[in-house]
């Protein structure tokens, strides 16, 4: 049998699969998909959410959080019940998925990686702002993370995702108590109800498609094969794992916005969008409750940044490592490559560490080059649709074993994630000014 960390792989006699009971004990990857999709830009969206509309759109985050909780689950029974990589089954759809995710992991990369360092930077200029400027804490971070990622296997990787997870738990748990939430309103915003604005829809829409993750879904897959879950025996433990993961990510959510309704919203005073709204709320809680829990806030920040920052440069270089070894005709059987860590030693997956790191801190000198932006955008609109519609392709088709198709739950809820990521996608090339793009 296994060893009760669920690091290392079951070999029961052939053609038997040993169940595995779910159980606490083994849960992981869903803290990391957690820790990593919920990003500064989430709890500032949910912020301004409940600073602009009180408690009306609480239902939406909960929404939000079932929505994810269908898609990363479609991704872990792929791996499980296949013994293939999602990027295999992609592949399997034609050459067309090979070209989308080459195009957008290399630009949203590029991108990313400098908002990731960004976003990990402020908190730490606001914690410490005569040590250095933004853009020198911002590659600091990205080199730490490049270290960190570069000279630990997953088993250690998960474990300090674990800690800082437990940091944001509670920075965020006390923000939510500390602002006397009035919870007959709280209770009351679980009610589907629209606000009375002009663009209610798509901001609703918009707030339950921001919470928690976008490529991160697609890399728990991955990570749960790290994890050492390579056969159905973990379909059970997976499951649990992957409702722990939006329990969490709910919890954040939720706080934030209770924070917004009643620190912001009660008293009509509005942030920045962006990263840059969450250093304004440090100043507004200074303001109110004074230099500790301004500074207790900031840590949680940092917590949130930095963790979807080592989250990305592990997770997303799993991803490239797989599809650079499957278009050379070397990928591995059943998980073998990554639960065994030498996808985490190879090449390919240090190549993609180095570009997540290394070409984005230019535009931490010199600005986001305009038309890259656009682009940026654009891809990362079309991804979160491209994944929900790739897997209710290949979650009813004869890829996956009879026994772990889709069910109607799933692909009710599959096709609900695939319209309204679709919708924001449409909204968000609308959006951009394509003008002054030629």
């Amino acid at each position: 049998m296994a060893d009760t960390t669920g690091n290392t792989t079951d070999h029961d006699a052939p053609g038997q699969v040993q169940p595995r009971k779910a159980s606490w004990k083994y849960i992981g990857p869903g803290i990391v998909v957690a820790a990593t999709g919920v990003g500064a830009g989430d709890l500032v969206a949910t912020l301004i959410a409940g600073s602009n509309f009180g408690y009306t759109l609480l239902w939406a985050a909960v929404v939000g959080c079932l929505v994810k909780i269908s898609l990363a689950e479609a991704a872990g029974r792929w791996h499980l019940s296949t013994g293939r990589t999602l990027f295999d089954g992609w592949a399997s759809l034609g050459r067309w998925t090979t070209w989308f995710f080459a195009v957008y992991v290399v630009v949203w990369g590029f991108v990313y990686g400098a908002a990731a360092m960004s976003s990990s930077a402020l908190p730490l200029q606001a914690l410490f702002p005569d040590v250095m400027d933004l853009k020198w804490w911002g590659i600091a971070c990205g080199l730490v993370g490049l270290v960190f990622v570069w000279f630990n296997k997953y088993s250690v990787f998960e474990k300090v995702m674990t800690v800082l997870v437990g940091v944001m738990f509670v920075v965020t748990v006390y923000l939510a108590i500390r602002v006397t939430p009035n919870l007959p309103d709280a209770f009351a915003g679980l009610l589907p109800v629209l606000p009375d604005e002009k663009d209610s829809i798509l901001n609703t829409l918009g707030l339950i498609g921001g919470v928690g993750g976008t490529i991160t879904l697609a890399a728990y897959g991955y990570w749960v094969n790290a994890k050492g879950w390579t056969d159905t025996g973990w379909m059970k433990v997976m499951r649990l794992d992957n409702r722990v993961a939006y329990a969490t990510t709910g919890i954040f959510v939720i706080a934030m916005l209770f924070v917004g309704a009643e620190l912001l919203h009660s008293a009509n005073i509005a942030i920045a969008s962006g990263d840059k709204g969450l250093v304004q709320l440090a100043d507004i809680l200074e303001a109110e409750y004074g230099a500790a829990t301004a500074k207790f806030f900031l840590i949680g920040f940092f917590a949130t940044s930095f963790t979807s920052l080592i989250g990305v440069w592990h997770g997303v270089s799993l991803m490239f490592a797989d599809f650079v070894a499957r278009l050379s005709g070397k990928g591995q059987a059943k998980g073998e490559a990554v639960a065994s860590g030498t996808r985490e030693r190879s090449w390919p997956f240090r190549a993609y560490l180095l570009w997540l790191t290394f070409p984005p801190m230019v535009l931490l000198f010199q600005g986001q080059p305009f038309r890259l932006v656009i682009i940026y955008g654009v891809l990362g609109a079309a991804f979160m649709p491209f994944l929900a519609g790739t897997l209710i392709w290949l979650l009813n088709s004869s890829r996956t074993p009879r026994e772990w198709r889709n069910g109607l739950v799933s692909n009710a809820m599959l096709a609900v994630a695939g319209l309204l990521f679709l919708v924001l996608c449409v909204k968000q090339i609308w959006d951009q000014p394509w003008g002054e793009f030629f």
